[in-house]
């Protein structure tokens, strides 16, 4: 098994979020925070990274934004390889089937998030890709 060394800030932010079921404090307060693991691309080893997300209707709703980088995060390429994810949030934990979005849906899904989550918004003017938006199903 491949082991991931996270940063004290990812590694802290991922015990919060354990300990508290979702709110944490310090930079990220106020955010609704999941941790998401998805398999490796290449290794199929699980990955885990933190990233906050909105909600339409049953469906979690998260952008590959980086920031506004050039390229896609690490876990966006291996939902792509992997769809089926392991969610952690609001003291639950689940499978889910990621989907990346196209078209009219991803534009108000887009819009949506940008909306409820303004640090958004500038991203798109950073980078020359279309961040991806992707909805995750909760399997039953």
């Amino acid at each position: 098994m491949t082991t991931v060394d996270y940063n004290d800030f990812t590694r802290h932010l991922m015990d919060d979020i354990r300990q508290h079921g979702g709110p944490t404090s310090g930079p990220m307060a106020g955010r609704p925070l999941m941790i998401l693991t998805t398999s490796g691309a290449k290794t199929g080893e699980p990955r885990t990274a933190v990233v906050t997300y909105t909600r339409d209707g049953d469906r979690y709703v998260i952008a590959a934004s980086k920031s506004g980088a050039p390229t896609n995060p690490a876990w966006y390429h291996n939902l792509i390889a992997n769809p089926t994810v392991t969610v952690e949030t609001g003291g639950e934990t689940f499978q889910a089937t990621a989907q990346v979005t196209e078209g009219a849906e991803r534009e108000r899904l887009w819009a949506q998030h940008a909306e409820e989550r303004p640090e958004f918004r500038d991203y798109p003017t950073k980078t020359s890709r279309v961040i991806p938006v992707i909805v995750l199903d909760r399997r039953s």
